[in-house]
């Protein structure tokens, strides 16, 4: 297979390849430092990197790729269980780390590797890895039990960073800025392997601020990448930054994922800046399947049509496929290509049950697809899919509703069993003034006049913020339960 970077050895060696704060590097710098670890860990099967939001991380798993090894990106705010467990599944043969990390208990067993940016070596000769060859395990989040790594072959990141490079426009002459973690694809796949494969620069933020923001886009950035939490906090600060929002406008491309960004949070920057932030939809196990592109109508609410070499379908419940593009007709997500991951690790009963007997991957996510093929996702199947009065309803419409009235900060819309209904709709808000926070019933009548009589929340519940994680999506398992 040809390499993930070719820019390592045809990019022009003075041309900045990162930068983490102060502290950047050329393409050939980035060589050989990567060149130095790929030495170390040739022949190795599965390395761990401690996956700070620093230079050593990058280098470490572009060293990694170079020797055709594997690498497992670690969350260093883990959890003692959760990263035992990643550990005993994933059994790395060593951990890679910047000197100086102290890393926990659970790492005392393995060799450890400190990456040395300043470090002079040549790529290493990898025993040519085959596109399906592992390139990355990434750990899914574990909602409904012990975290799965996902094997994500090298044809995967290429295929995908490929397709974006399509849609985007993506080439050698962009530079992204973004504060994403590195333990995650959106942050360590498109946010750093996805420049350097293309040629370009990335400068991470180390920890997201909307003054760098700023900075960068205005010290000559071209595109951001970010999570709805990011974007709100972008939005919440407009008003009073017009240096913030000349940035924004300023730049190429804005491109939020990891979550639905609420409609109001749109509209709040493209009033401020003129420019729509576009979104795309992906997941850890398939990469990127759908965006909108950056010559396309960027819709709130939409991700987009599906990317060059993604098949993707709706089907209904018992698997018929759904071909109504009436923006209305509800179903699951399927989606077959080279952006799919191989298997979760160990868990053969898990892969076999993801896919189905025509290769399809089943992800979970509920969606609708209007008239140009854009897709719109709703919600999860197991905890955004509402079945109410016989009708299947989508929180993820409900909430972006509920966000459109003045006196909503937040909003999360489940089910609940009801003995008519068969579930009623509950909606989870934080209100904008906790101290006169908006009546059910103002809500409900809010809701119905914008979307359906039988999409009206039947409850409102109130609560000072609404449980997120890392990544700033909601976690409706962790709501109170009545």
């Amino acid at each position: 297979m040809s390499s993930l970077f070719p820019a390592l050895t045809d990019a022009p060696g003075a041309r900045a390849a990162l930068r983490f704060g102060p502290r950047s590097l050329t393409y050939a710098q980035l060589a050989a430092a990567a060149g130095a670890v790929g030495a170390r860990v040739r022949g190795e099967g599965r390395v761990a990197v401690w996956a700070t939001p620093e230079l050593e991380t990058a280098v470490g798993v572009v060293g990694v790729l170079l020797a055709g090894a594997a690498a497992v990106p670690l969350n260093p705010r883990s959890g003692d269980k959760e990263l035992a467990h990643i550990l005993t599944d994933s059994a790395p043969s060593l951990v890679l780390a910047a000197p100086g990390d102290e890393l926990p208990p659970a790492l005392d067993g393995l060799k450890r590797i400190d990456v040395d940016v300043e470090a002079r070596g040549d790529a290493p000769v990898a025993a040519s890895p085959a596109d399906g060859d592992p390139a990355l395990v990434v750990y899914t989040s574990g909602t409904t039990g012990p975290p799965k790594g996902a094997v994500l072959p090298r044809r995967a990141l290429a295929t995908t960073l490929d397709a974006l490079a399509d849609a985007w426009r993506w080439t050698g002459e962009d530079v992204l800025t973004h504060g994403l973690p590195l333990f995650h694809v959106h942050g360590l796949v498109l946010g750093v392997l996805g420049p350097l494969r293309r040629g370009g620069s990335v400068r991470h933020l180390g920890r997201f601020t909307t003054q760098g923001v700023t900075d960068e886009l205005n010290g000559g950035a071209t595109m951001l990448f970010g999570v709805p939490t990011m974007y709100h906090r972008i939005a919440e600060a407009l008003p009073g930054d017009p240096e913030l929002a000349k940035a924004l406008a300023g730049a190429r491309l804005l491109v939020s994922g990891s979550a639905a960004l609420p409609l109001h949070d749109h509209e709040r920057i493209t009033a401020a800046t003129g420019r729509r932030v576009i979104e795309r939809y992906g997941m850890t196990e398939t990469l990127m399947n759908t965006s909108v592109r950056a010559d396309g109508e960027a819709r709130a609410g939409t991700v987009g049509v599906p990317l060059p070499g993604v098949e993707l379908r709706l089907v209904e419940e018992d698997g018929t496929p759904i071909t109504a593009l009436d923006g209305e007709t509800v179903g699951e997500i399927q989606v077959r290509g080279p952006n799919l991951f191989t298997e979760y690790l160990n868990r053969p009963d898990a892969t076999a049950s993801a896919f189905t007997a025509d290769g399809f991957f089943r992800t979970g996510d509920m969606a609708v697809r209007d008239a140009d093929g854009s897709v719109r996702i709703v919600g999860r199947k197991a905890t955004d899919l509402i079945k109410s009065g016989g009708y299947k309803i989508g929180a993820g419409e409900i909430e972006n509703a509920l966000l459109e009235h003045p006196g909503v900060r937040e909003a999360a819309v489940t089910g609940e069993p009801d003995a008519d209904l068969g579930e009623r709709i509950i909606a989870w808000i934080v209100p904008a003034d906790p101290q006169s926070p908006p009546g059910a019933e103002e809500l409900a009548d809010h809701v119905a006049r914008r979307l359906a009589p039988h999409k009206r929340p039947r409850a409102v519940r109130l609560l000072g913020a609404l449980p997120r994680n890392d990544m700033g999506k909601i976690m409706k398992r962790a709501l109170p339960r009545r």
